[in-house]
């Protein structure tokens, strides 16, 4: 199991997260790159209590920000 300090996903059933393999960060990033979407790391950053139903696509990221932080 790996530790990644900042990691803030809290979906820990995805095979991708740090926590169930000796991978760290690489295989959640690569799966969220393959899928056209941000690491939810991202998100929580902005909002640490942001609600898990959001739109993980690079416009739905570029929404958030702007929704959370203004332009």
């Amino acid at each position: 199991m790996s530790r990644v300090p900042f990691c803030t996903c809290v979906d820990h059933q995805c095979s991708a997260h740090p926590v169930n393999h000796e991978e760290g960060c690489t295989p959640c990033v690569g799966k969220n790159l393959a899928e056209g979407c941000i690491p939810v790391c991202f998100y929580r950053k902005i909002d640490p209590d942001m609600d898990r139903k959001q739109d993980y696509s690079f416009k739905g990221f570029a929404r958030f920000v702007e929704d959370h932080l203004g332009r």
